[in-house]
């Protein structure tokens, strides 16, 4: 190479101001929580426990935001999916955005339109919003079920 520094084949020809515009990776974690008593306990504690590796403030009212939203929708699977015997609660971080993600076995989706939502939606559409985000729902990608989505802006 004759003296000059190693640069990776991606980053070649590009100027070093370029790099710093590369978007954080996206970290995701997803936990698995048998449907009864314990369920919305487990899987508020689960996400919690990803908090700080994925850079939102314990005790901050985003993280409570958070973790109501959670609450919300295990609430949910436990009234409204009786064919699931878990619910997969993800937390997802990345290019400034947190998502919360929780699927079920039960493939009718929610009426996410306004005035068509129970209270619990309602309030988790609302704690969404105070944070620039939304709820969505879609049919399972790997099983007969649903996901709700809900996405939120990191705080700065």
């Amino acid at each position: 190479m004759g003296g000059q520094p190693f640069r990776p084949p991606w980053r070649r020809g590009r100027p070093a101001a370029a790099m710093e515009h590369v978007p954080s990776p996206v970290r995701r974690h997803i936990v698995s929580v048998p449907v009864g008593p314990e369920a919305v306990r487990r899987a508020r504690e689960a996400v919690a426990g990803r908090f700080a590796e994925v850079g939102v403030a314990p005790g901050s009212a985003f993280a409570d935001a958070v973790l109501l939203v959670v609450s919300e929708l295990v609430v949910n699977v436990l009234r409204h999916a009786p064919r699931s015997s878990a619910a997969d609660v993800g937390l997802t971080v990345g290019a400034g955005r947190l998502v919360i993600s929780v699927a079920d076995a039960e493939p009718r989706l929610p009426d996410l339109e306004p005035g068509a939502t129970g209270a619990g939606l309602k309030l988790v559409a609302e704690l969404a919003a105070e944070y620039d985000g939304d709820v969505s729902a879609e049919p399972a990608i790997d099983h007969d079920g649903k996901v709700v989505l809900v996405r939120f802006r990191m705080p700065s």
